[in-house]
């Protein structure tokens, strides 16, 4: 399994306790730059499998964890290592980008 899916429910283990560092990529499936970001994130979360978590959260289906890291725009992609945030970006980023900030 190399994408996760990360929900209100198991974002405190899966992200915040997570040993390994955490890309999440806040998405909708209405978010069309969002549907454009699926195949990369898709990518690197094969990519990096085992060096780094690689996951989506729905806003739409979790919006608890959405509020508490204002998320405001999609998609948005938080950066997590030992639960803290460590980087971010926001809107549409191609993969050379991302693969910058993994690394």
């Amino acid at each position: 399994m190399a994408e996760h899916k990360f929900t209100d429910d198991n974002f405190e283990e899966e992200v915040l306790k997570s040993k390994t560092p955490v890309l999440v990529d806040f998405y909708a499936d209405w978010c069309g730059p969002c549907r454009m970001m699926a195949p990369i994130v898709e990518e690197l979360a094969t990519k990096y499998e085992g060096k780094w978590k690689v996951g989506k959260c729905n806003v739409d289906d979790s919006p608890n964890t959405s509020t508490k890291y204002g998320i405001q725009s999609i998609p948005t992609i938080l950066f997590f290592k030992d639960g803290q945030i460590v980087n971010m970006a926001v809107g549409f980023q191609s993969k050379e980008n991302l693969e910058g900030k993994l690394e």
